[in-house]
């Protein structure tokens, strides 16, 4: 049996919906911009509490960044939504110039991201998006595992000073990370304590991750796992007292390996204690139409992959 309680199914959006409205209970400054997808969003109750303090933009997403970067000046924390292809492939420059450059505190919200977005295709499950933020100077990038988590998490952003990434999706998946559980930006969360690999997981992975615990359970092997729900800035701390003790370690994302969070597990490993390393990723490919259990099945996303990478961690480590 899974050592987690499983409090429920929700979709991470829907952590996002509450979150938000949660975030505008507390700060009369937070102000929501939309382009033209407030159900996706799950921007409702913000819109039905607070109708003077939303904007919506229509398609016409940057002018949304545009218009999101300005409202800071005048002291408001602005959160826009729209999916994450959108958030962030069609208005990459308007992000670069308008809110990384000069540091706008602007919350940039994305929802539908990688292959579970499901039946919409290739042209929306952008999978580069993590890669993409994380390399914008001053850009935190921030990707909750479930539906707690992302309430959470959007509560935190509100609060702090500076642009915020943050990344979300469609499917509904098992809620387990407690209501009460602390949530503070660029401290990975510790799930489970083990020996044997470390797994870093990140957003709809970490449960997989969790199940994958199981299977590694049964066949003896001892596993950490560790919750890296802000991809940057990156603990490296808790990425490098893991593998001290347990000298291999596993990456998975719902995200391309080029420029994802094993590119930033691997650099500070390189940098600080060469080792082991295997990758749960998409290899180098766009994703494709289908149910989103399916997708992550024939993309390497879910728990077998999972154990597959760590045996072949644990095998790389006893021959080294």
């Amino acid at each position: 049996m899974t050592k987690f309680e499983i409090l429920g199914k929700n979709d991470t959006r829907s952590g996002f919906g509450v979150g938000l409205l949660e975030a505008g209970q507390q700060n009369p400054n937070v102000v929501a911009l939309c382009a033209d997808l407030i159900g996706s969003l799950k921007m409702d109750a913000f819109i039905k509490e607070f109708p003077e303090r939303f904007f919506q933009v229509g398609i016409a997403e940057a002018n949304m960044m545009g218009i999101a970067a300005g409202l800071t000046i005048g002291g408001k924390i602005p959160f826009t939504g729209t999916f994450a292809n959108f958030s962030t492939g069609r208005v990459y420059d308007q992000i670069r110039q308008s809110i990384a450059y000069s540091g706008k505190n602007v919350k940039i919200c994305a929802s539908h991201a990688g292959v579970t977005l499901g039946e919409d295709g290739a042209t929306h499950q952008i999978l580069e998006d993590i890669g993409m933020m994380k390399m914008l100077p001053g850009m935190t990038v921030i990707n909750p595992c479930d539906y707690n988590q992302t309430r959470q998490a959007t509560v935190a952003i509100a609060k702090y000073e500076g642009p915020v990434y943050l990344r979300f999706g469609r499917p509904k998946v098992p809620i387990f990370i407690k209501e009460d559980m602390p949530f503070v930006i660029g401290k990975a969360l510790k799930l489970v304590e083990g020996s044997d690999v470390s797994i870093f997981a990140t957003g709809h992975l970490v449960w997989e991750a969790v199940l994958a615990e199981e299977i590694l359970r049964e066949k003896g092997i001892s596993t950490e796992i560790i919750n890296i729900h802000t991809i940057k800035p990156l603990d490296e701390k808790a990425i490098l007292d893991s593998v001290a003790k347990t000298g291999c370690a596993v990456s998975a994302e719902e995200h391309q390996m080029n420029g994802g969070l094993g590119d930033s597990i691997a650099q500070t490993l390189a940098t600080h204690n060469p080792l082991p390393q295997e990758y749960v990723a998409v290899k180098d490919s766009f994703g494709e139409s289908g149910v989103p259990e399916q997708l992550m099945e024939k993309y390497g996303l879910n728990a077998a992959h999972i154990v597959e990478a760590a045996l072949k961690a644990i095998e790389r480590k006893r021959k080294k």
